[in-house]
């Protein structure tokens, strides 16, 4: 099953562009030109990501408002801005705010899709915990074949 993506970018085509990027990398999007528009409908579910514009038409920061809304329905909801802004107040200020990740439109496709795949790692990595049955234990020694992990 493809992961969801919701992508929040008001310039059409560079929405098309990002959205045709991910479909083809086997991931299914819902794309929204305005914070408005994309509130209402992850209101009733959430994606599995959020990739946000900082500024949305003429709501110069409605993806740090969308960040704050998303953050509040789930702390779990991984979010990456995707802005062309590129000061270091903005970088902050959308990490602050809740964001996993802040890359600048100048990012690359394969750069762009690397960064996704390894935030949905993470995001596995820390969802499927080992289950107590999985870990051999010997003395003192406890070892977790699943993350190669021995303590």
């Amino acid at each position: 099953m493809s992961r969801r993506i919701a992508l929040v970018e008001d310039d059409p085509a560079i929405r098309q562009n990002y959205a045709d990027a991910l479909v083809r990398a086997g991931y299914e999007v819902a794309a929204f030109a305005d914070r408005a528009s994309a509130s209402r409908t992850l209101a009733g579910r959430l994606p599995e990501l959020a990739i946000i514009d900082i500024g949305l038409g003429s709501d110069i920061d409605g993806g740090f408002t969308l960040c704050r809304e998303l953050r509040g329905a789930s702390e779990r909801l991984p979010i990456i801005f995707l802005s062309a802004r590129d000061s270091d107040f903005d970088i902050v200020s959308g990490l602050r705010l809740g964001a996993d990740d802040y890359v600048t439109k100048d990012v690359s496709l394969p750069h762009l899709l690397a960064r996704i795949a390894a935030l949905f790692r993470r995001v596995d990595a820390a969802t499927n915990e080992p289950v107590a049955a999985d870990i051999l234990r010997r003395g003192k020694l406890e070892l977790d074949p699943q993350r190669m992990f021995a303590n």
